[in-house]
């Protein structure tokens, strides 16, 4: 319950810290096209050199990853299909990355980068893929090797008799 309610709290500040970072308006001169080709802006970064293509793609990937962990975190469950949570959350970082590049598309000096969308859900995925199995491991053994839950121990929930409806 407190890992769960500690995920909902550090969800909702990260989620506040993105939409700081990513919706303040810039004070430029002038602003790109949007990108709506897959994989253009990163060819464009590439070409500006190794240290700054890294930078760039590192911003890229790592502005929505922590999502990756606190998405299955807040959900709180241990028991769960490994590629079914990869595939929530994974899908629900990509639905995050696209709300934020729409939103962009209001503040000015903004623009809409598709390439933005695909790292930050390669990120989420990355860092799911990453921190989450592992750590449910670790979270189901101690549980195994710890007190046992209390649904468990208050014993089976009591069953209501039927009541026969009058004709």
């Amino acid at each position: 319950m407190v890992v769960r309610v500690a995920g909902f709290v550090l969800l909702l500040a990260h989620l506040l810290l993105v939409a700081w970072v990513s919706l303040r308006p810039r004070d430029v001169a002038w602003v790109t096209a949007p990108n709506t080709i897959p994989l253009h802006g990163l060819r464009a970064d590439l070409a500006l050199g190794g240290a700054e293509a890294a930078r760039l793609i590192g911003e890229g990937l790592l502005l929505l990853a922590p999502l990756g962990v606190l998405l299955p975190m807040a959900d709180g469950r241990l028991h769960v299909s490994g590629w079914a949570s990869l595939t929530r959350t994974t899908a629900a970082g990509a639905l995050v990355s696209l709300a934020v590049e729409l939103l962009q598309t209001a503040v000015p000096g903004q623009v809409v980068d598709v390439d933005s969308v695909l790292l930050n859900t390669t990120g989420v995925a990355l860092a799911h893929l990453l921190i989450v199995p592992a750590c449910r491991s670790r979270l189901r053994r101690r549980r195994a090797a710890g007190t046992p839950d209390r649904a468990a121990s208050q014993g089976a929930t009591p069953t209501i008799s039927r009541v026969p409806i009058a004709p």
